[in-house]
């Protein structure tokens, strides 16, 4: 009988619960590659082999091996890390990687151009900061996102607790990650052939496909909710989350010309109780397990159990497996998806006490580097040094120097000030923008994003101030492939690579993430993008309602029809 599942659950069933064969793999010093079934594995530990493509033709011409090199993504349930740990990775950027801090937009960091002598190191030192990588890539719940900044209330601080249980509860248990990177105790063969014993959870054969848990605090809908497998929503009465509204089935990536897949919106699961989140991701996990399509690869995310079994089904067997009804959703209120920039106080303080400052940070991109006349990843080293606030990692890629003292606030400014830091962004275009790292590392990528987004929007502000627009909220996101990791389907101007220097143009998202983009012209370069956007940008200007929206607008003008549901992404698209 032929076995149809795909490749992937082979090698995770014969990997000895992902140890593979990575520590001899490490060991091998002629090359620096690794086995190619240890290249799925290596996920699991939160990492993935990348090769410069940027070299890769002229060394293919040398007869050499391509230049391997590694990213590691650190797993930081809602993104808090300490300045002492600050300094740490700051540290290791320049020890093992290519001297730079790159923002995901997953609430925690990536390093990239560790080479494969290196990473043991590069694991033990984020290991001595008091932190890990596991399960930040791979097929398992990976790093759980919460609203930013736990210090801006009682709530903020319910989520993120919240989200670093859920982390833990969900984690893997394989002793893998220690026996390989941090030299640690081997767990005895009999256990390794027990199969399950090691993984009560997973099993031998993990999930089906990646698993994304975030949570957010309205009204802020600062994690995008409705991108991801897995939402907690806080109902907040007097100031404290009393529970939490269930969303299941969202999810980004689909594959260009293939219909089949597409992003969807996550749908409304349930409500449940403050005590009952944990076990109910749990068994939300534990059905994905269960029905998730594992002959498929495409096909295997949560979005698509939800959409073939439907909600009803999936919530009937969670509850069955809960063994309790989930309550109907709550009503609550979105108002956007990005990070209010600038300073803002902590909506807390008990009674006589001074409320702290917290600083969100506009980092373009994610990429903490100095540059000439813009040295950021000196300025926060030195605000680290000084301890004057703790940092969070924003699901938009920006920093917040969080729970800052009146007194030290003239301290950070004056730093920021001597780097050629700005609080302020040059628009709200700008500041509404996210890409994906792309090229030249990316083995994914069809067309440049990081490289090229900051370009393309000093262009189109030329535009927006044509229209006098420069200080409004846009929300405009770009990758360089179909698979979403910078979310563009719930941009309102969203870029999709196609081909080299070449893109799909998405419109017509909701500002608050409630609703996915419709695409509006089909591979498109820099000047046809600029010569599309333009007189929608004026018009916008001259008849939009009060309060309208960029993406409702191009909706109401018709440029393009609303997409109500997922398996409707496809569909009434009228190119330009």
């Amino acid at each position: 009988m032929t076995d149809k599942r795909a490749r992937n659950e082979i090698i995770k069933e014969n990997s000895h619960q992902l140890r593979g064969t990575l520590a001899e793999g490490l060991d091998n010093v002629i090359t620096g590659d690794i086995a190619e079934d240890d290249h799925q594995l290596i996920k699991f530990h939160g990492s993935y082999i990348q090769d410069d493509r940027d070299v890769r033709g002229e060394r293919a011409k040398k007869k050499l091996e391509k230049a391997f090199s590694f990213m590691l993504r650190l797993r930081i349930p809602g993104g808090l890390v300490t300045p002492k740990q600050w300094l740490a990775l700051d540290a290791i950027a320049s020890n093992y990687a290519n001297g730079t801090l790159r923002l995901t937009t997953r609430e925690t960091f990536q390093y990239h151009g560790v080479i494969k002598s290196n990473l043991r190191r590069t694991m033990q030192a984020i290991n001595a900061a008091a932190l890990d990588t596991i399960a930040a890539c791979g097929d398992v719940n990976r790093n759980v996102m919460t609203a930013a900044n736990p210090y801006l209330s009682k709530a903020h601080r319910q989520a993120y607790e919240l989200g670093k249980a859920i982390s833990e509860h969900l984690l893997p248990k394989t002793g893998a990650y220690h026996e390989i990177w941090l030299d640690g105790e081997k767990v005895e063969d009999k256990s390794r052939k027990a199969g399950a014993a090691e993984e009560p959870l997973y099993g031998i054969h993990y999930l089906p496909r990646k698993f994304k848990t975030v949570i957010a605090v309205p009204p802020d809908n600062d994690v995008d909710i409705f991108a991801h497998c897995l939402g907690f929503i806080a109902i907040v009465e007097k100031g404290e989350v009393t529970g939490w509204n269930v969303t299941v089935g969202g999810g980004m990536g689909m594959t260009h010309g293939d219909t089949n897949t597409f992003p969807r919106t996550a749908d409304h699961l349930g409500y449940c109780k403050l005590e009952q989140a944990v076990d109910v991701a749990e068994k939300v996990l534990t059905v994905q397990r269960d029905w998730g399509n594992r002959e498929s690869r495409p096909r295997a995310r949560l979005k698509y159990t939800v959409e073939d079994r439907g909600i009803d089904a999936f919530r009937n067997e969670v509850e069955k497996r809960l063994g309790y009804k989930l309550g109907k959703p709550k009503p609550y209120t979105f108002t956007g998806t990005g990070d209010p920039l600038g300073w803002r106080q902590s909506l807390d303080a008990k009674k006589g006490e001074d409320k702290a400052w917290n600083l969100t940070l506009f980092v373009e991109n994610g990429r903490i580097k100095d540059r000439p006349g813009h040295s950021l990843r000196t300025a926060l080293r030195e605000i680290a040094e000084a301890g004057l606030c703790d940092f969070v990692c924003t699901s938009n890629q920006n920093v917040i120097l969080a729970n800052v003292a009146q007194k030290f606030k003239a301290k950070i400014e004056a730093a920021l000030k001597a780097h050629g830091i700005h609080i302020s962004v040059s628009s709200g275009l700008r500041g509404n923008s996210m890409a994906c790292v792309s090229l030249p590392t990316c083995g994914l990528a069809l067309a440049e994003s990081e490289r090229f987004l900051p370009e393309l929007i000093t262009a189109l502000e030329d535009s927006l101030d044509k229209a006098g627009l420069r200080d409004d909220d846009i929300v405009i996101r770009m990758t360089g492939c179909p698979n979403g990791c910078a979310r563009p389907y719930l941009a309102e101007i969203g870029l999709v690579g196609r081909n080299p220097g070449l893109y799909n143009l998405y419109l017509g998202a909701a500002f608050d993430g409630t609703r996915l983009s419709k695409l509006y012209a089909q591979d498109v370069g820099k000047e046809r993008i600029i010569a599309l956007l333009e007189p929608i940008f004026v018009k916008y200007a001259k008849e939009r309602k009060p309060g309208e929206h960029f993406g409702d607008f191009t909706i109401r003008a018709g440029y393009v029809a609303a997409t109500k549901a997922g398996n409707q992404f496809h569909a009434d698209v009228k190119l330009a």
